[in-house]
């Protein structure tokens, strides 16, 4: 069941490629993927289905959300550049990571600490806050916590 719900988050991100950015149906497919990410785990711990395979399925469904996300709101958010280049710096620390620990471990890295978490919570409450807070700002303290996860990330390998 957890895994199905992985997988709506997948199909949800997928078809947010195909919305306008910040319209109705952008908000509705990403706050039930949104929803989703929140609730996968919980279920999984419930039901007693905790798995590795659902744990790598919930990685790769975050990173497809996160992808998709990147690609449908930094053209529309107007940010400065050096937010570009910081939210360039940690994608690059994170598939370091996800390489270096693939080559040293022999295994795909799912780091699923408190930092991470808070990063999704903070990337996921950005686009639902534009209205009230400007995104150069929010974006910034997003990046910091993505940064510091990233790096902490790196000594954990």
């Amino acid at each position: 069941m957890a895994n199905i719900v992985t997988t709506v988050r997948i199909f949800c991100s997928i078809a947010l490629l195909f919305c306008e950015a910040l319209s109705p149906w952008f908000y509705a497919l990403y706050i039930t993927a949104g929803v989703s990410d929140m609730v996968d785990g919980w279920v999984a711990r419930k039901t007693n289905t905790v798995s590795e395979f659902g744990s790598k399925l919930d990685t790769v469904a975050d990173i497809i959300f996160v992808v998709v996300c990147l690609v449908k709101l930094l053209p529309v958010l107007h940010l400065p550049v050096w937010i570009y280049i910081w939210v360039g710096l940690i994608a690059c620390v994170k598939v370091f990571n996800i390489i270096y620990s693939y080559a040293v471990r022999k295994q795909f890295l799912a780091d699923h600490s408190t930092l991470n978490k808070i990063t999704g919570a903070l990337l996921f409450v950005l686009p639902l806050t534009l209205s009230v807070i400007n995104a150069k700002y929010s974006a910034a303290v997003v990046c910091a916590v993505a940064m510091v996860a990233a790096v902490r990330e790196s000594c954990n390998i």
